[in-house]
């Protein structure tokens, strides 16, 4: 793994501290590699935020950023790959790809959390349906 890679990972694998756990937010990137710092920091900031409300039911999310187009000339793609580990359940995953890293993080980050909420919400709805039977 090169340098760049190494600080990318330091940077964005520190966990969180939630109420006695520890949410862990894993990055990997194939070949991004301009500003890997602030491009860290974005990582970490969007998914804390959008992640924040379930962070006690989390124990890892993992972003796999990849370039779809490598080298080639012509517009830069980007794919985000979120995977979530909630407790007690299999993990869940989304994707998104847009033309920047920053981009491809945001909407992969509204996903992820959407798909959360429509998961804990139906399992919600079908506890409170086998209590009432």
């Amino acid at each position: 793994m090169n340098e760049m890679a190494q600080l990318l990972l330091s940077l964005v694998t520190r966990p969180k501290k939630t109420k006695g756990k520890k949410m862990l937010i894993d990055v990997r990137t194939d070949n991004i590699r301009e500003g890997h710092e602030a491009l860290a920091t974005h990582i970490k900031t969007v998914v804390e935020s959008a992640m924040s409300r379930f962070s006690d039911r989390i124990s890892r999310v993992e972003v796999h950023l990849s370039d779809v187009n490598g080298h080639k000339v012509g517009r830069d793609e980007t794919r985000c790959v979120m995977e979530v580990r909630l407790l007690g359940r299999p993990a869940i995953a989304v994707t998104h790809q847009d033309t920047t890293p920053d981009l491809a993080v945001d909407g992969a980050a509204g996903k992820l959390k959407r798909l959360i909420e429509s998961t804990l919400s139906r399992e919600s709805s079908l506890a409170g349906l086998r209590d009432h039977h």
